[in-house]
């Protein structure tokens, strides 16, 4: 069986009747008419497997998995996409890198065995622990609030927050300076080997603490562990949380308190959050808990528009549209701020925000991108 056979098989390819849904969801689809995920898909049916590989239509994809939601016969295309692209890089078929590449290999380095600093945001009010029940995986929040200083500095405030809001509930969560990358960006931009090699360092570096539960404040670490690692490795020895879900079970243990506010919010459903791990209920159920007042976007849930950039490949005048017709749905509900859980969908929004000539008038979608985490602390008594 040829590779492209093994994936046509994993991810139910062959079960595509070409009825196009996909390619009429497809958010990319709809701007840009020259890509189509019906047509990488029958590629593939077809045998041109070294086709596909040179095509540059699988950077396009930004895998925000519309398509697997939507289609009829389940047809897993995001993990056609992402199986495809570690052969198409073998191919020299790679993408194009945002920054040129400094997210990539600021990641990178961390599994390198270079001394880190991961903890620097660590300061003495904190009470955090080498050892214990709960590991914190801080991810990649504060290094991209140093390198995104100028578009979303409140990134960098995100794991000491986090971990205000545990101790708040009395929690002193497990954090290791031996952490590195969860290696989504990896796995995402073909880089297969070293999405395995930052993997099994940080599966090594938990099992050393003794965590029986690990929280996530970022959707793509949640989203990689549960996915990906175990689809690696088979079960962890460790649950696996979003702080979303570990929020609420500590409101309902009667651990947590909030002041009362005003402000009106929206929620962004970031993609690896959404449809990738099928949370929707948790982010607004934490707001209602809050008692702050909620106003749902236009498109939500299974059907939200996408940031528009995936692994900070690809991103382009596709990107931007997407951008702004989000900003624009957020705008519409009259909120103050629209709030993400996700650290890259935070910088993407603003960074469109941040362009002195934008496409449309400013005022049409001007409203304020706020992280999730750093808001709940924010709103805690």
């Amino acid at each position: 069986m040829t590779k492209i056979e093994e994936f046509i098989e994993e991810t139910g390819a062959f079960d595509c009747v070409e009825c196009g849904k996909c390619t009429s969801l497809c958010p990319v689809a709809n701007i840009n008419s020259d890509f189509a995920p019906r047509l990488i898909v029958v590629k593939a049916q077809e045998g041109l497997e070294s086709e596909i590989k040179r095509d540059k239509d699988i950077w396009s994809c930004i895998t925000c998995e519309i398509c697997n939601d939507m289609c009829p016969y389940e047809v897993d295309f995001s993990g056609f996409i992402q199986r495809m692209r570690v052969e198409a890089v073998g191919m020299g078929n790679v993408p194009v890198c945002s920054e040129a590449g400094a997210v990539q290999t600021m990641q990178r380095i961390t599994g390198m065995g270079q001394k880190q600093n991961r903890l620097a945001w660590l300061t003495d009010d904190l009470k955090v622990s080498d050892k214990g029940d709960v590991y914190y995986f801080t991810g990649c929040a504060y290094q991209l609030g140093i390198l995104f200083n100028d578009k979303a500095p409140e990134l960098k405030e995100i794991p000491a927050n986090v971990v205000r809001i545990m101790n708040a509930a009395g929690i002193e969560p497990v954090v290791s300076n031996k952490e590195v990358c969860c290696g989504h960006d990896q796995l995402w931009s073909g880089d297969e080997v070293g999405f395995i090699d930052l993997m099994e360092q940080n599966v090594e570096m938990i099992k050393e603490t003794g965590a029986k539960k690990v929280v996530f404040s970022c959707p793509e670490g949640f989203r990689t562990f549960n996915i990906d690692y175990q689809g690696f490795l088979g079960d962890l020895d460790f649950e696996i949380l979003h702080i979303s879900e570990f929020l609420m079970n500590l409101i309902d243990e009667g651990k947590l308190e909030f002041k009362e506010t005003d402000e009106t919010v929206t929620y962004h459903d970031s993609c690896r959050l959404g449809r990738h791990a099928g949370i929707y209920d948790t982010p607004r159920d934490l707001l209602d808990a809050m008692g702050v007042e909620f106003v749902e976007m236009a498109s939500s849930q299974e059907k939200a528009l996408c940031c528009g950039v995936n692994a900070f490949t690809n991103c382009n005048e596709a990107s931007r549209q997407l951008q702004m017709m989000r900003l624009l749905e957020a705008k519409q509900t009259g909120a103050e701020t629209m709030l993400a859980f996700c650290p890259k969908c935070v910088i993407h929004y603003n960074c469109l925000l941040s362009m002195e000539k934008m496409p449309i008038e400013r005022e049409k979608i001007d409203i304020k991108v706020k992280d999730f985490s750093n808001f709940v602390a924010e709103h805690m008594k």
